[in-house]
C-alpha cells in the first residue's frame, strides 16, 4: 500500500473540497479514519463519486432489499447491468430502465440522448442486441416558459440518439404536473434479447488478465455528473452545464457492432460500461463483483483533451466508452474487431488479488500532443471495499403525513354539461394524443413492431431469435407508467397502483407479465416525509410485484428531485415486460367492428375521484381521498384476461386509468371512428361525473362478438371477475346513457391537438 501523491496544480484535499464533492462531514472524518491519512485529491473524487447517491444508493439500499427478485423466468435479477428473462428455446429478454433527469433539465437535447445511449449500453453490455426502447418523461405545467423548450429538447434528443443507432421507439409516456417546474424526469428504458448461455457480466476475473478500454476518446465532458445527480438543484443550476455529457449515436452503433462480435469470440472474461462516475464506477464495480482488484495505467488512456489529470480522467462520463477484461493472450482479438470497426482500443490495466483499485499516472506526461515520457506514479490507493459494500448506508428518519385534511371525498355537484367535459378532459395534455411526440421517433425500424404506439395498452414487437439451430420469432410487449398523484396521496397503493396498470396493459394486449424494472423518481431523502414517501413505495411496489407475478430484475433509484426545496411528486415509475404465447392472441383498444358488444370486467367504479386528472384540472391540486386497489382482485381481472386472449374472445381491451371510464369509452371509439351506446356500469350511488372520471382501477373495457357473450361471461365467473354488457359499437357519437353524448370526430379533434399548445 502507497501514499498517493497530488498531481501538479491539484490542491491537498480537505473538508472544504468534500463537502463541495458531495460528502456530509461525517463521511469526510470516516475517510480520514479508515485510510489513517487524507485522501489525494483523485482519491477524494473517486471516494465522493462511489458515495454518491447516484452510485451507491446509500439512503435506498436498506429499503430496496425488501423487493421480489426471484421467479422460475429470472435468468438474471438486480445487481449487474440489466436484468434478463427466460422467453423459451435458450433466449432471454434483457432490459432496464434508468434516469437521466438533472442532466436533461440542464441541457434537454444531450441529456436525454446521453439517457438513450447509457440504457443502450446496459442492455448490450450484457451480450443482448437491443430491439426496442420506451421512455417515461415528466415536464412542468403546460404553460410554464420552460416547458416548450424541455419538451422539444428532451423529444429530439431521444429521436436523435435512438433513430440513428436504429432500435425504434416504441411507446411510452409523458405527463405534466407544477411540481415539476424546476426538475423534469427523463426515464428510459431498453429491451434486448441474447442467448441465455451467452449472457456476459461485468466482473474482473483472472488475476494477471488485461483490462481493455474501447471506445471513444475521453474528454472533460460530464465530470461528477454522478454527483450532480445526488443533489437538488438551486440557483446555481444554469453553471452545472458542463456536468451534462456529450452523445455520439454514430459511435454507439459502432460500439454495438463491435461488442456484439467480440462477445461471439469467447476472449473476455468480464465486460462493463463506463456510464455514471465513467472508469472509476465501471473499475471498481467490475472488480468487486469478482473480488478482486484493479491497477490503472492512466497514462494509457485514449483522450480528446489535452492536460486531462487522472482526476479528470477517472470521472469523466464521456460516452460510448466500454471496459474489458480479456482473457490472457486474447487481447489481440479485441484490437482487430476495433480496428474493423474504426474505435479506439488501449490496455489500461490488469486485474490483482490485492482487493485494492491503484491508480498510476506521470506529471507531466500528456499523449495527447507527445509532452513528456512516462514515469507513472500512484495517484490512488484505495480498498475496493471503501468503495462499495463499506460505503455509507443510511436508515434514514421518517415521517408520515401530517394534511390528511385535504385527503377528503369530492364529489358535490357535477358540472351541467358533461359531454363539454369530457371533450375538455380528452383534449387536455396529460390525457390526450401523444401523436407530435410519437411522429419523431422511428418506431418500425428492424421491422419488428407488431402493436406501434397509440394503438394498443402496451407495444408489441416481434424479436427475430437466431442460434445454431436457425431463426425463430418471440413476442415481446412492453409498457411504463405510473400517476404521481396516486403516489403522494397513498404512497403504498399508488405504487402498487402503478406495477398493476403496467401489467394490465400487457394483459390486455394479450401478454403474460414475466417481469419489472423501476425507476424511483423522489425528493430529498434526508426529508423524513421523503423518507416515509419513499418506504412506503418499496412496500407497495413489493406487495403488487409478488401477487402479479412480476419480479423486479433491475432498477435505479433518483433522488433529490426537487428545486429550492420543492419536491416532484413522488414517481416510482416501473417497466414491465411480457411475453405472448402466440402473436394471434393480440388484442388492441380500438372498437373494430359495428355491432360488437360493449362490455366491463372489474367491479364498478365508487365514485371516488381522488388523484385523478379531472379533479387535479378543476381544484388546482392534488387532492381527494386516495382510490385505494385490491390487489388479489387485480390478479384475477389479469388472469381472466389471459385466459380470453388465448381463447381470441376479444375484439379489443382498453384498461380503465387516467381519465377514467368515459375516456377509455372515446379512446377506443376515437382509434378506429366507430361510436358507442352505453349505460354506466352498476355501481353504487353516487353523482354521475364521479363515474365517469374516477380512476379507480381494476376495470378494463373490452368488446366482443355477440355470439362470444357467453364464453365470455363463464371465463369471467370462473376467476371471480364481474362482467357486464353495457352496450354497443354503432353510430358516430360517443353515447353515455343519463350523462352525454358528443360526435366522435369532436373527442378525435381535441384529442389530436392536445399538445398544440405547448409545441405550436
Amino acid at each position: 500500500m502507497s501514499t498517493p501523491a497530488n498531481f501538479p496544480g491539484e490542491p491537498d484535499s480537505s473538508p472544504e473540497i468534500a463537502r463541495e464533492f458531495g460528502l456530509a462531514a461525517e463521511e469526510w472524518k470516516r475517510v480520514l479514519s479508515t485510510l489513517e491519512r487524507a485522501p489525494s485529491y483523485a482519491e477524494l473524487g473517486v471516494i465522493s463519486v462511489m458515495w454518491s447517491e447516484h452510485c451507491s444508493y446509500k439512503s435506498s439500499r436498506v429499503h430496496l432489499a425488501r423487493l421480489p427478485t426471484t421467479g422460475p423466468q429470472v435468468v438474471q435479477g438486480p445487481g449487474e447491468n440489466a436484468g434478463a428473462v427466460d422467453i423459451g428455446d435458450g433466449f432471454c429478454a434483457v432490459f432496464k430502465m434508468e434516469s437521466h433527469n438533472h442532466p436533461s433539465y440542464i441541457e434537454p437535447y444531450q441529456g436525454a440522448a446521453t439517457g438513450v445511449g447509457g440504457i443502450l449500453r446496459d442492455v448490450f453490455t450484457m451480450g443482448a442486441r437491443p430491439v426496442a426502447s420506451l421512455n417515461s418523461l415528466r415536464f412542468g405545467r403546460p404553460d410554464h416558459p420552460r416547458t416548450p423548450q424541455l419538451l422539444k429538447g428532451v423529444v429530439a434528443g431521444i429521436g436523435g440518439y435512438g433513430n440513428c443507432i436504429g432500435v425504434p421507439t416504441v411507446g411510452g409516456e409523458v405527463q405534466f404536473d407544477a411540481s415539476y417546474d424546476g426538475n423534469i424526469l427523463v426515464n428510459a428504458f431498453t429491451v434486448g434479447i441474447a442467448k441465455t448461455d451467452d449472457l456476459f457480466f461485468g466482473v474482473a476475473e483472472g488475476i494477471g488478465n488485461p483490462i481493455l478500454y474501447v471506445g471513444a476518446k475521453t474528454g472533460r465532458d460530464g465530470i461528477h455528473g454522478a454527483t450532480m445527480a445526488s443533489a437538488e438543484f438551486g440557483e446555481e443550476t444554469d453553471s452545472k452545464l458542463p456536468t451534462v455529457q456529450v452523445g455520439d449515436p454514430f459511435m454507439e452503433k459502432l460500439l454495438l457492432e463491435a461488442c456484439l462480435e467480440i462477445f461471439a469470440t469467447d476472449c473476455l472474461s468480464g465486460v462493463q460500461d463506463m456510464g455514471a462516475a465513467g472508469l472509476t464506477s465501471s473499475s471498481v464495480e467490475m472488480a468487486d463483483r469478482a473480488g478482486n482488484g484493479i491497477e490503472l495505467d492512466l497514462d494509457a488512456i485514449p483522450r480528446r483533451t489535452k492536460a486531462l489529470s487522472p482526476y479528470e480522467m477517472l470521472l469523466s462520463e464521456s460516452q460510448e466508452r466500454m471496459l474489458m477484461v480479456a482473457k490472457a493472450g486474447r487481447e489481440q482479438e479485441v484490437f482487430d474487431i476495433c480496428a474493423k470497426w474504426d474505435l479506439d482500443a488501449s490496455i489500461v490495466g490488469r486485474v490483482t488479488d490485492t482487493g485494492r483499485f491503484v491508480c498510476k499516472a506521470t506529471p507531466g506526461y500528456d499523449p495527447f500532443d507527445g509532452t513528456g515520457e512516462p514515469d507513472p506514479v500512484v495517484v490512488v490507493d484505495l480498498p475496493v471495499d471503501l468503495l462499495t459494500n463499506a460505503a455509507p448506508k443510511y436508515d434514514r428518519p421518517q415521517r408520515g403525513r401530517s394534511d390528511e385534511a385535504r385527503l377528503f371525498t369530492m364529489t358535490g355537484d357535477g358540472p351541467e354539461d358533461l359531454g363539454a367535459e369530457l371533450v375538455r378532459l380528452i383534449g387536455s395534455p396529460n390525457i390526450g394524443s401523444r401523436s407530435w411526440i410519437w411522429r419523431q421517433y422511428d418506431h418500425i425500424v428492424g421491422n419488428g413492431t407488431v402493436i406501434r404506439p397509440g394503438d394498443g395498452d402496451a407495444a408489441v414487437i416481434r424479436a427475430f431469435c437466431e442460434d445454431a439451430g436457425g431463426s425463430r420469432e418471440k413476442f415481446l410487449a412492453i409498457s411504463v407508467d405510473c400517476n404521481g398523484r396516486h403516489v403522494e396521496l397513498d404512497p403504498y397503493a399508488g405504487a402498487a397502483m402503478a406495477v398493476a396498470e403496467c401489467t394490465r396493459n400487457i394483459v390486455c394486449v394479450g401478454a403474460k407479465p414475466l417481469g419489472l424494472t423501476d425507476c424511483l423518481n423522489f425528493g430529498n431523502p434526508e426529508v423524513p416525509e421523503q423518507m416515509w414517501r419513499f418506504s412506503q413505495a418499496i412496500d407497495g411496489l413489493a406487495a403488487a410485484c409478488s401477487a402479479l407475478g412480476a419480479p423486479v430484475v433491475s432498477g435505479n433509484v433518483s433522488l433529490y428531485n426537487e428545486t429550492d426545496g420543492k419536491a416532484i411528486l413522488p414517481t416510482p415509475t416501473v417497466a414491465v415486460v411480457g411475453q405472448l404465447e402466440d402473436p394471434e392472441h393480440r388484442i388492441g383498444l380500438g372498437f373494430l367492428s359495428e355491432g360488437d358488444v360493449i362490455a366491463h370486467l372489474g367491479r364498478p367504479s365508487r365514485g371516488v375521484l381522488g388523484g385523478s386528472e379531472w379533479l387535479a384540472q378543476r381544484s388546482g391540486s392534488v387532492t381527494g381521498a386516495p382510490v385505494g386497489i385490491d390487489l388479489d382482485a387485480e390478479a384475477e381481472l389479469q388472469h381472466a384476461m389471459l385466459a380470453l386472449a388465448k381463447k381470441k374472445l376479444l375484439r379489443s381491451a382498453h384498461d380503465i386509468s387516467d381519465g377514467g371510464f368515459a375516456v377509455a369509452l372515446a379512446e377506443s371509439c376515437i382509434a378506429y371512428g366507430h361510436g358507442a351506446q352505453v349505460s354506466l356500469p352498476s355501481s353504487e350511488d353516487a353523482p354521475a361525473h364521479a363515474l365517469l372520471f374516477s380512476e379507480e382501477p381494476t376495470r378494463i373495457l373490452v368488446s366482443l362478438s355477440p355470439s362470444h357473450a357467453g364464453q365470455v361471461g363463464d371465463i369471467c365467473a370462473r376467476h371471480g371477475v364481474p362482467f357486464e354488457k353495457i352496450g354497443t359499437v354503432t353510430g358516430q357519437t360517443v353515447a353515455i346513457d343519463g350523462a352525454c353524448e358528443v360526435p366522435v370526430e369532436e373527442l378525435a379533434e381535441a384529442h389530436a391537438s392536445a399538445l398544440d399548445a405547448i409545441v405550436s
